[in-house]
């Protein structure tokens, strides 16, 4: 990693401590006064089981994004990233949602996060497995709107994974690129690595009795729309997002909010192995490594795409030597291939659905 860039996620924290310290000095001032203005809701993708579902969102003042394409300008694609990045939040909004006849409220916090927690009551009927929609409201607001709830019984496994540098192209080994890359791109412009798509299909088995996926990033929650709208443009299997408050979270360390979110889903599927994929630009192969140590019965495999140099992978290899006493393989895997050929060799994928990753990452480089 350069020293620049080093230096720049060092700097990072001070700056996210100021913008927080300004951000509390007034909201006491203009939180009453934006609540009565129009309000919008941004849900996010709701998860749970049959017995209890849970639906975070937030409550914001309307921004102006217009829909991403391809050939927008880099000027104008900066500029809606600084629109989501200076979000007009929301405190002290009611918010009522249903979902399945069951109904739940929240207030939002001074940062306009709401969670919702739907649970059927004693001998109702649970929740269905599959994809819902809830039906959210403000309180005293006309109009409603959706959120999409992921309900998960009976899968074959789980898979969760890092987005950036694992899903998503971001250049981590240059910081002028990745903050290009990171400050001037879109939905559609942002490129997946080869052949993620159709592992990320093979390993979710869409269509059948689906595996959930679960995305845990240390990007902030400002940019869930953009990451969501990637992952159904590029044909990458949708599920819950785990991202990060702008403000307070940011502050925490990648590494101790990562291992928090793992173990709050080990938690909540505790009858359910995980499949682990990350990258060696941050601290993925550390974070699972512990959460091997913890839970070495709950961790099928471990995938880490490498981005780095070979001194990082150095390091990277000795962890694979500790995991593997706990019975776990660790992949450092240059492509999705490799991931795919040992997801194969474990029985998590098909013949089948290796070819169609082989045949993914061919195209690819056809190109």
């Amino acid at each position: 990693m350069s020293v620049a860039k080093t230096a720049f996620k060092r700097a990072l924290p001070v700056l996210e401590r100021g913008v927080l310290a300004l951000d509390h000095a007034v909201s006491g001032y203009v939180q009453p006064r934006r609540a009565r203005g129009k309000l919008i809701l941004q849900p996010y993708v709701g998860w749970g089981t049959p017995q209890s579902v849970e639906v975070q969102g937030r409550v914001l003042l309307p921004r102006t994004l217009a829909p991403a394409r391809k050939g927008d300008a880099r000027w104008r694609n900066f500029r809606n990233v600084l629109r989501r990045l200076l979000s007009r939040e929301v405190g002290g909004v009611r918010v009522t949602g249903t979902l399945g006849g069951v109904t739940a409220s929240d207030v939002s916090t001074s940062d306009g996060y709401f969670t919702l927690v739907f649970a059927p009551a004693p001998g109702a009927d649970p929740f269905a497995p599959g994809w819902h929609e809830a039906q959210l409201q403000i309180e005293g607001r006309e109009g409603t709107t959706r959120a999409r709830v992921q309900v998960v019984d009976r899968a074959r496994f789980g898979i969760i994974s890092d987005l950036d540098d694992t899903v998503i192209q971001s250049d981590v080994t240059s910081l002028p690129r990745m903050l290009m890359t990171s400050l001037t791109g879109n939905a559609r412009t942002r490129l997946p690595f080869p052949g993620v798509g159709a592992l990320y299909r093979a390993l979710t088995r869409e269509g059948e009795a689906r595996n959930p996926i679960f995305y845990v990033s240390s990007s902030p929650w400002n940019f869930f729309d953009l990451l969501w709208q990637f992952l159904d443009y590029r044909r990458i299997p949708l599920g819950p997002m785990f991202l990060r408050n702008w403000g307070f979270d940011l502050l925490g360390g990648h590494g101790g909010y990562k291992h928090g979110v793992i173990e709050r889903i080990f938690e909540r599927y505790p009858d359910l192995g995980f499949v682990l994929i990350g990258d060696s630009g941050e601290k993925d192969p550390e974070i699972y490594a512990e959460v091997v140590r913890r839970h070495p019965s709950r961790v099928l495999a471990v995938y880490i795409r490498d981005v780095t140099e070979a001194s990082r992978d150095e390091g990277v290899l000795k962890l694979r030597q500790e995991v593997r006493k706990a019975g776990v393989d660790l992949v450092l895997a240059a492509d999705s291939l490799n991931a795919a050929s040992h997801a194969m060799s474990m029985g998590l994928i098909t013949p089948g659905e290796f070819r169609s990753v082989l045949t993914s990452v061919a195209r690819t480089y056809e190109t």
